[in-house]
């Protein structure tokens, strides 16, 4: 039988090397790297050995890449002789200290080189965790610097993988890897490996610190305001702030409506949105995987924008039964034979003129219409409001 090979020696020549790659590569500079590393090893050794966490100096890591410096080193107690309680990992010898520092003595304490092997008996394990997570955090931090002027905005991105299970995906933002959990991927869409899809940066991390879970890139394909940003791409009359978008809600994966308004009296604001032959809003609609779209006209009166935001259901009457901020609600009536288009499918016309308007709207046939349906609750003033009021009418009659 043929024997196993043996490696005499530890071998770190390409430990350097490798990490120049992997900074080129996720675009990190390999000192930050370097430093997590050093992070990860300090740490473990303190946790495998016992140390506290505010005993800095017993463990240190030197790593210079400029120089391929790697020195793990522990910082010892000097003892007598070797007894029943002897720790290797702790204490060392006089004899042998002093072949370090011949001026030591018994009680004293010298920094010794840690045996790699050793190291890699009582911390390799923790040690490779710390630091695949220092480099996930790195990661992170770079990415908040690299996206973070692009919060709100949509980027493209490019389908690196998908879970087979979870359905996960990762994605590439430029050269680096974001992941697209399922619940912010567009319902039914199958996502497929070197697709190219628009995403929404709904999130960026602005600080970073050590060990902080909760820094992040979110990216997302169900945000409403993707909407906003693939309508802007598509109608220069958006990106210039000749029509702007005042409102959008959506239902990811079946609809979504948005609000518009034109600037200019010359320009129809809906028409610009929509495009010769509807080429700009099928545009959108093909990114978002075939989700409907309405688009509306946006007013600053509240009944007339709840009529739009309804449509395509024909709207006879609408009352603003609470005006309140924060309770708004409104009373819309519509012919009989547009009560269920109205109302929407599992209410979702209805839900989207909700969320598109800030108002609770209850819809009522014609037919079956009540009086009161129609009472009003007045509008509250707030105590500072009716005292500025009542100094006012005092001040007046003087």
């Amino acid at each position: 039988m043929a024997r196993r090979k043996t490696v005499k020696g530890e071998d770190y020549g390409d430990i350097y090397e490798n990490l120049a790659l992997l900074a080129e590569e996720k675009g990190i500079s390999s000192e930050i790297l370097a430093e997590k590393i050093k992070y990860a090893i300090e740490k473990s050794l303190k946790s495998n050995l016992h140390f506290d966490d505010d005993e800095e100096d017993f463990v240190r890591v030197d790593i210079d890449l400029k120089n391929k410096v790697f020195d793990v080193s522990i910082m010892k107690e000097v003892i007598e002789v070797v007894d029943t309680l002897y720790e290797p990992e702790k204490e060392i010898v006089l004899e042998e200290a002093r072949k370090i520092d011949p001026k030591l003595e018994v009680g004293d304490r010298v920094r010794c080189p840690i045996d790699t092997k050793l190291f890699k008996r009582i911390a390799a394990k923790n040690a490779k965790d710390l630091i695949k997570q220092g480099f996930s955090n790195a990661e992170r931090q770079h990415l908040s610097e690299i996206w973070g002027e692009y919060e709100n905005e949509a980027v493209s991105a490019v389908v690196e993988t998908v879970e087979p299970k979870t359905l996960h995906a990762t994605i590439k933002i430029g050269n680096n890897e974001v992941m697209l959990p399922r619940n912010e991927q567009i319902p039914g869409e199958t996502l497929e490996v070197g697709q190219v899809i628009r995403v929404y940066i709904s999130g960026v991390s602005k600080e970073y610190k050590e060990g902080d879970k909760n820094q992040y890139l979110k990216v997302s394909r169900t945000d409403k305001w993707l909407i906003k940003r693939l309508f802007e791409l598509e109608c220069p009359e958006i990106y210039d702030g000749t029509v702007e978008i005042k409102a959008v809600s959506r239902a990811p994966g079946s609809r979504s409506k948005i609000a518009v308004i034109s600037n200019d009296p010359n320009v129809d604001a809906v028409g610009a949105c929509i495009g010769p032959q509807k080429s700009r809003i099928n545009s959108v609609t093909k990114e978002i995987k075939g989700e409907k779209i309405d688009v509306v006209l946006y007013s600053d009166d509240p009944e007339e924008f709840i009529k739009q935001a309804l449509k395509p259901a024909e709207v006879l009457k609408v009352v603003i039964t609470n005006p309140n901020p924060g309770k708004r609600s409104c009373k819309v009536v519509v012919p009989d034979n547009q009560l269920s288009l109205a109302i929407g499918n599992k209410g979702q016309n209805a839900w989207l003129a909700a969320k598109l308007t800030g108002y609770k709207v209850d819809i009522k046939s014609e037919s079956a219409v009540n009086p009161e349906d129609f009472e009003v609750v007045p509008l509250e003033v707030k105590a500072e409001e009716t005292l500025a009021q009542t100094e006012t009418e005092e001040t007046s009659k003087e």
